[in-house]
């Protein structure tokens, strides 16, 4: 096999070996040849900003106003949240290194079997959450156009709704990575334009002298700035998938390239538009956000920004199921990538259903995106400190040896550094996290600050670092 020239090469859209755009995807998580990949580091742009041109953006910037921060404060959570894209950026290097999923390269991590437990929670039951949080947002605008174009409100339309959106996007995930690759370049443009035109209504009404009617101080302002800060950084925390994305990438691509466009892709627009959703709420009653943003919008308009909001909302859940599918092939679950897609699918569904019908939505999205993080966060951390223990340096037909005595079955099948760490990070982390569901007893004594996310990733790191190098299971370590 010939390795690729990443700065010759088409992408792989354009089509090196059997994966082409437009076609349904037949890899699963075996490894990709080196003479199948191709394309630029620089490709991961748009891939990335497709799915963070986002209307969740929108409601989550609203909430650190609707929480009783004033502007600059919300924008500075906002910067500081986001930063943690580098962290994603990093973990999407080891894509084209091992040249197989991220689901796969987590064997490192946790061992054979402990990688199978670990996947059933951050791979089925987290990624089935976040379909549902985003399904939910799609399916709000989604039934108020189905009201405007004469359908009668009856939870039976909602569900259809909510089935149709659901349906299309795992049509998504089914044509798999080069049809995301080639499809995500053309709707981050199309989006973009969308939502620069509702940002530039957002700017006319914004009360930018914006002052909340009793400003935060003491610790009150910095519970405040603790769960803002959770709520925006649980979003890039969430995608320890971004190998899956890049592992098309010729093996040589430059791993400095691939962090930095894939964290540079999510950065910009989600700090663009969460910034907008403040702006929002300072002018409109952004408890309705979908409501708010519509009352500013000229009529001929609204059914634009609305079927925007859903196929932004079809963007990032293609990449959620695509991934959700890879992940249940490395629990071991004999499945081809095509019927996993639509298990995954099937869960996510039935989570949207419940939270349309059943719960509310804000609750549901700030309880949702400030409790994951007990999880993610340990398990990001973990990720981000084996790559720099190891160097980047993953083999990939290694990782997909399952056989006992393999080289990542470790002990017993159970990499334990990986698991005590992750366990130790959640741990901590649920110690130190402030929802509305839980308060744990280190943020009450600490009057409700949330320190859930440093909290629980530096212990992570910490422990997977001491314990690996006591274990002396990592050989570059």
């Amino acid at each position: 096999m010939t390795t690729t020239n990443p700065a010759s090469a088409p992408g792989p859209l354009e089509g090196q070996g059997t994966e082409r755009a437009g076609h349904m995807e037949t890899r699963g998580i075996d490894q990709v040849p080196a003479d199948e990949r191709g394309g630029r580091p620089r490709q991961l742009f748009a891939v990335w900003a497709a799915p963070n041109v986002s209307y969740l953006s929108f409601v989550v910037g609203a909430a650190l106003i609707l929480m009783g921060l004033t502007l600059p404060q919300a924008f500075g959570v906002i910067l500081t949240g986001n930063l943690l894209w580098i962290c994603t950026g990093v973990v999407a290097a080891s894509g084209p290194a091992a040249g197989t999923s991220g689901s796969v390269i987590s064997r490192a991590l946790y061992g054979v079997l402990g990688n199978k437990a670990v996947l059933v929670l951050t791979g089925w039951l987290i990624a089935a959450a976040y379909l549902a949080l985003n399904w939910s947002a799609a399916s709000v605008a989604g039934i108020g156009l189905a009201g405007r174009a004469g359908l009668p409100h009856s939870s039976s339309v909602d569900a259809a709704v909510i089935c149709l959106i659901a349906g299309g996007t795992l049509l998504i995930a089914v044509f798999g990575h080069a049809t995301i690759v080639r499809l995500y370049t053309a709707l981050s443009v199309v989006l973009t334009v969308v939502f620069v035109v509702v940002t530039g209504y957002v700017l006319a009404h914004a009360d930018w002298s914006y002052a909340p009617s009793a400003p935060l101080g003491g610790t009150a302002l910095a519970a405040a700035l603790g769960a803002g800060l959770t709520i925006i950084a649980s979003t890039p925390l969430s995608y320890s998938n971004s190998p899956d994305l890049a592992r098309y990438l010729p093996p040589d691509s430059s791993p400095v390239a691939i962090a930095g466009w894939t964290a540079f892709g999510a950065y910009l627009p989600s700090v663009v538009f969460t910034g907008v959703g403040a702006l929002a709420a300072t002018s409109l009653d952004m408890s309705d956000p979908e409501g708010a943003l519509e009352s500013i919008l000229p009529g001929w308009f609204i059914p634009v920004f609305v079927v925007a909001v859903v196929v932004n909302t079809m963007t990032n859940n293609g990449m959620t199921a695509y991934s959700a599918s890879l992940s249940i092939q490395s629990v071991g679950v004999r499945l081809a990538r095509i019927p996993a897609v639509l298990i995954i699918g099937v869960l996510g569904t039935a989570m949207t259903l419940y939270a349309i019908l059943v719960f509310d939505f804000l609750t549901s999205v700030d309880t949702m995106l400030q409790l994951v993080v007990t999880v993610t966060g340990p398990a990001m951390a973990v990720a981000v400190t084996d790559l720099v223990m190891r160097r980047n340096r993953y083999n990939g037909a290694h990782l997909l040896e399952e056989e006992r005595g393999g080289p990542f079955w470790y002990r017993r099948g159970v990499h334990w550094a990986g698991v005590l760490a992750l366990l130790a990070g959640g741990v901590v982390s649920a110690l130190c996290v402030n929802t509305t569901f839980w308060t744990g007893p280190l943020a009450r004594a600490l009057a409700g600050v949330d320190l859930s996310i440093p909290s629980g990733m530096i212990t992570a790191a910490a422990v997977y670092w001491g314990t690996a190098r006591a274990l002396g299971s990592i050989p570059h370590a």
